[in-house]
């Protein structure tokens, strides 16, 4: 038997294009999806769409916020650039107690507003399921804006990735697999011993300095400060950065536009990237949470 979402209300507070094709997914199932962040279009003709935070709460058992959550002043991304949608502290004392909030990645002040509030938060972006099948749009992505910024083949190229996680993994094997000379950049040092089985250079993150000035191009995976000023000063002008790690990323980009190198953030690739295949990555998720934790007198 299928998941069956009939009798659920479920709001959709901002995101991007996947999350188009999300609650495409969620109307097939049943649910009745309003959404505030999104301008009429055709693929959204059976969302009821507002455009107020509050008005999108209203009876709502779910709300389906961005994988990228809010920034630090709790603004939240939208699809439609003439909205803005802020979690202010006044908009979150009116979400009701016991709402199932379902978010990729919470700040601090969220997560204290949820306990305060009695919310049910729930963060997907660390979820295997989620993160590994993201890491898939996300490394293509990146190599996309790699192969249009550097001005020579990936193939042959001295390509570096920081971090040995979900997407460090996934980032390497396709490094390797168009060509590239392929060395990853971890700390521990199991991570260290399979990157060697796996055909990859290794580096310990405390040697970085004796090698980065090969680098053609890096790719920091790391979200914390990993690329800074004194590592920075020691890649050719020609090096490109390409910071994938969630925000503010793990480079000290001030310092990197004044030593003149190109330095470029790039998150929320799968919503950019491929934005059909991760809303239904999401599709697969957030249906068996929500069966999971609404009570059964809304179905």
């Amino acid at each position: 038997m299928g998941l069956d979402l009939r009798g659920i209300k479920i709001a959709i507070i901002g995101g991007d294009r996947r999350d188009i094709y999300l609650m495409q997914e969620l109307i097939k199932l049943g649910a009745a999806v309003t959404a505030v962040g999104f301008s009429p279009c055709p693929e959204l003709s059976q969302v009821r769409l507002v455009d107020k935070l509050e008005t999108a709460f209203n009876k709502a058992q779910v709300l389906v916020f961005p994988m990228g959550g809010t920034d630090l002043e709790g603004n939240i991304k939208t699809l439609d650039q003439d909205f803005i949608l802020r979690l202010s502290p006044e908009i979150a004392a009116a979400i009701p107690e016991g709402v199932l909030m379902i978010i990729g990645f919470a700040r601090d002040f969220v997560k204290e507003w949820a306990q305060k509030y009695r919310w049910k938060m729930i963060e997907i972006a660390e979820m295997d399921m989620v993160a590994i099948m993201n890491s898939i749009p996300s490394a293509e992505g990146v190599l996309q804006i790699a192969m249009e910024k550097l001005p020579i083949t990936i193939h042959d190229s001295s390509s570096f990735v920081l971090g040995f996680g979900r997407l460090g993994k996934t980032l390497a094997r396709m490094l390797k697999g168009i060509g590239a000379n392929t060395t990853v950049v971890a700390r521990k040092r199991a991570d260290l011993s399979r990157i060697f089985e796996m055909g990859y250079r290794p580096l310990h993150c405390s040697e970085m300095h004796q090698l980065i000035s090969e680098a053609d191009v890096i790719f920091n995976t790391v979200p914390v400060l990993i690329l800074d000023e004194k590592l920075l000063s020691l890649l050719r002008k020609d090096t490109l950065i390409l910071d994938i790690a969630s925000a503010p990323g793990g480079t000290d980009f001030t310092a990197a536009k004044r030593l003149g190198l190109n330095a470029i953030l790039a998150p929320s690739l799968p919503g950019i990237a491929a934005p059909k295949t991760s809303g239904k990555i999401l599709a697969q998720v957030i249906p068996q949470l929500i069966l999971r934790e609404v009570p059964h007198e809304y179905f």
